[in-house]
């Protein structure tokens, strides 16, 4: 855990380095030291149709979803949400000064009776990820 999930609008897939961006934030959980890196997931979809606002074309969006297992102090997941949402600001920050964007991020549990898990991928990890 955790899985980070990115809905960004389409207009932003050549504007901005959207693997660049899931590195930066697959970083930042990782210096958090509440998630083991092995169980990290990040990843991005556009929305080929949204609408933003008053409908503008140029406007665009970032909404970060986190999702992670129950059992982490509320201080625990609000620094990660603060360090979280500093990375994905400082990664936007020249897009949003001259640019009409939204960014948002939301951290919630995910209720362990209702999820199912299965992975082999610490298999293939080196010993210090795993």
């Amino acid at each position: 855990m955790p899985h980070i999930s990115l809905e960004y609008s389409a207009n932003l897939e050549t504007a901005l380095d959207m693997h660049g961006l899931c590195v930066a934030l697959k970083n930042s959980a990782a210096a958090t030291g509440i998630f083991p890196p092995a169980g990290i997931r990040v990843r991005a979809t556009a929305c080929t149709h949204s609408v933003i606002a008053d409908g503008d074309p140029q406007h665009g969006f970032i909404d970060i979803h986190i999702r992670l297992r129950a059992g982490r102090t509320d201080a625990a997941k609000t620094a990660a949400t603060d360090a979280l949402f500093a990375t994905a600001c400082e990664f936007t920050a020249a897009y949003m000064a001259a640019h009409p964007f939204m960014l948002s991020l939301e951290m919630r549990d995910i209720d362990a009776d209702l999820s199912r898990k299965t992975s082999s991928i610490r298999d293939y990890l080196p010993e210090d990820m795993a």
